[in-house]
């Protein structure tokens, strides 16, 4: 609770009852009581809006403010970049994302 507080308070707010609107927080929430599940996912979320700038909306959708650009790299291992070439990049893909990363085509 310490780490999500000091985000909060990073992120520009006194507390949660303070941040309860911008991060749509319920009231039990604005509290400062959150399950484990609930307080990962704002860690995750603060982190990644310090990392990447704060989200915008336009209309009703949900905006990144700027999303850094990262070149594509291959691995310097030989043995890991030949064992990959023969995977479908479908395949790939499935398992990035059974690992939490989000990925979409060039």
């Amino acid at each position: 609770m310490k780490e999500l507080l000091d985000l909060v308070v990073a992120a520009g707010h006194r507390d949660f009852r303070d941040a309860r609107g911008p991060l749509q927080l319920t009231q039990r929430q604005a509290a400062g009581k959150f399950t484990r599940d609930e307080a990962d996912h704002y860690i995750d979320r603060l982190v990644a809006e310090a990392e990447l700038g704060p989200a915008t909306t336009v209309g009703h959708e949900p905006t990144v403010a700027r999303v850094p650009r990262v070149a594509p790299r291959r691995s310097s291992d030989p043995v890991t970049t030949r064992s990959l070439d023969g995977v479908a990049s479908e395949d790939l893909a499935a398992e990035l994302q059974s690992r939490g990363w989000v990925v979409m085509e060039p």
